[in-house]
């Protein structure tokens, strides 16, 4: 839920009161939760990705996919886990898989790193950090993703200019 912090104070008892200003409806909320104590989280609001970055990065992919010959879903899974954001559970810690050394890890999820194979009773497993999915990205985790993918691209020979680009250098 996106706002905006408005005042903040310590009351005589030495409790801090932050007020805060939301863009949407929180009426139903507020009364469900008023009573109770709930968990609070405040961070810096970021943007989620736009479509034209997410169109702008799916070009690159599609471009490095054809000069390396390989896959677009392969190109895309080693941007995301070389230059994507790992993804992380409400309480902000970094979310991770252990499977069996025999389960396809992509039929499961398609963004992941192994970082260490362990036995559990008997069974080889392997750990894996999960990366964002790009739609999950905000506008700074895209915009590094977008970076690294380019300057793959240009390590290849790829021209990534777009036609607005482009028509800027005429």
């Amino acid at each position: 839920m996106r706002g905006r912090l408005i005042d903040f104070s310590t009351g005589y008892n030495r409790k801090q009161r932050v007020t805060v200003e939301l863009d949407s409806d929180f009426r139903d909320g507020f009364d469900a939760l008023k009573d109770v104590d709930v968990e609070i989280t405040i961070k810096k609001w970021r943007d989620k990705r736009s479509k034209d970055a997410n169109a702008y990065f799916h070009l690159i992919v599609n471009q490095i996919a054809q000069t390396a010959g390989q896959s677009d879903e392969d190109v895309k899974s080693e941007l995301v886990v070389r230059y994507g954001a790992l993804a992380r559970d409400c309480n902000g810690n970094v979310v991770g898989i252990k499977l069996p050394v025999a389960v396809n890890v992509r039929s499961v999820y398609p963004y992941t790193r192994c970082y260490k194979t362990v036995e559990d009773n008997g069974t080889l497993c392997n750990c894996f950090l999960l990366y964002k999915r790009t739609s999950d990205m905000d506008t700074k985790e895209m915009a590094h993703l977008i970076d690294g993918a380019i300057q793959e691209a240009k390590d290849l020979g790829i021209d990534t200019d777009t036609p607005e680009m482009k028509a800027r250098y005429q």
